[in-house]
C-alpha cells in the first residue's frame, strides 16, 4: 500500500524533470543508510552514500546529519565533472527529514536546483 502512493507521487515529479532535461540528482532511503547519484541520459555522473567504506568512521550519528554531509559530498563530487545546475528527484519521498537535508547540503554544497 505504501509504495502505491510513492509511485503516484513521483509521476508528476518524472514528467516534469523530464520536460527539463539535463542531469538530476536522485535520492534513495533505505531503513539504515541514504544514496544519492547524479544521472544524466542513463548514465551515473557522480554518487555517494552513507554506505561507501571510506565514510562509515567519518560521519555524525544522526541519520538527518549523515544526509547533509552526504548531500554536500554530492556537490563537491558534480563540480569536479563541471556540474552547476541539476534537478532533484525525490522518488515520490516525501520531502522532509533525510530528503530534505540531502537537498540542503547540495544546496549548500554548490548545485543548484
Amino acid at each position: 500500500m505504501n509504495n502505491h502512493a510513492r509511485d503516484r507521487r513521483s509521476k508528476k515529479t518524472k514528467l516534469i524533470i523530464k520536460r527539463i532535461g539535463g542531469p538530476k540528482v536522485v535520492v534513495f532511503r533505505s531503513a539504515k543508510h541514504v544514496y544519492a547519484q547524479i544521472v544524466d541520459g542513463g548514465q551515473v555522473i557522480a554518487s555517494s552514500s552513507t554506505n561507501e567504506k571510506g565514510l562509515k568512521g567519518k560521519l555524525d550519528s544522526k541519520k538527518v546529519d549523515q544526509a547533509y554531509q552526504i548531500g554536500k559530498l554530492l556537490a563537491e563530487r558534480a563540480q569536479e565533472k563541471g556540474i552547476k545546475k541539476v534537478s532533484f528527484d525525490r522518488c515520490g519521498y516525501k520531502y522532509h527529514g533525510r530528503v530534505k537535508a540531502i537537498a540542503e547540503g547540495a544546496r549548500e554544497g554548490g548545485l543548484d536546483f
